[in-house]
């Protein structure tokens, strides 16, 4: 006989938030940041109160792989492990094709009820955009303002290089969710002559760039090898940045 699971009907509506992060040898890579975003979101979401040591105590001891720490309205806090996909690192060694969509949203104006700024469970919309982009021969998009600004992917930030700048999407301007391996990867950059820039980028503009990357914990960097169709040279600061990152494998 099958045992019956009661699920709370808030946690059957995505009603919830969440983390992933790279775990290491030395630990979960970026934990203080992501915890810090996990935070930010549930009073985004108003879920229940929670707290740093609370989530902290859920946090396992593994040394590989990728950790997700979950949280719902329900209350209900669980963290588990499970090994990066090899898609991913397929894509941090070989690159992303990518194609531009319009979002049908402006930039930086969303309702008031907007969750774009959190880490919610609401991926559907998501993974269904990079389905979308399968269908079109490509691994992942570029969410576009109605505007014509590039502001995210699916699920990564953008990253591009033009000249000695390193730069990203400003997330409140873009109305956006903070990208933390973006954030972290500009606060480093100096240290390998580039200088850090937040700024708007329009789809010609980006498709002009050096370079282009997909930011995210578990890729690190996947770098844009076609972006609308049209190839893109491969650039040598991919595996310098990699590198900066710490991503070895």
């Amino acid at each position: 006989m099958s045992e019956r699971i009661l699920v709370p009907a808030s946690d059957l509506l995505g009603d919830g938030i969440f983390e992933t992060l790279h775990l290491r040898p030395s630990g979960p890579w970026l934990l203080s940041a992501h915890v810090d975003r996990l935070l930010e979101s549930a009073a985004l979401l108003e879920l229940p109160a929670l707290s740093r040591n609370i989530v902290l105590s859920v946090v396992p001891a593994a040394t590989s792989g990728a950790l997700r720490i979950v949280y719902t309205r329900s209350g209900l806090l669980h963290a588990g492990v499970s090994e990066i996909p090899p898609s991913v690192l397929r894509e941090r060694r070989d690159g992303v094709r990518v194609i531009s969509a319009d979002l049908g949203v402006s930039a930086g104006r969303r309702p008031p009820w907007s969750l774009s700024a959190a880490k919610s469970l609401s991926y559907a919309s998501n993974f269904a955009a990079r389905r979308w982009a399968a269908r079109h021969q490509a691994e992942d998009m570029v969410w576009l303002s109605s505007e014509g600004y590039a502001l995210e992917a699916p699920t990564s930030s953008i990253v591009w290089l033009s000249g000695d700048e390193l730069c990203t999407v400003p997330p409140a301007e873009a109305g956006i969710l903070a990208g933390i391996t973006a954030a972290h990867l500009l606060s480093v950059a100096p240290s390998v002559g580039l200088t850090p820039v937040e700024r708007m980028i329009t789809l010609p503009e980006l498709a002009g760039a050096d370079a282009i990357w997909l930011a995210s914990s578990l890729r690190g960097l996947a770098e844009v090898v076609s972006l609308d169709g049209v190839a893109r040279v491969r650039s040598p600061w991919t595996p310098r940045l990699l590198d900066l990152l710490g991503f070895v494998d």
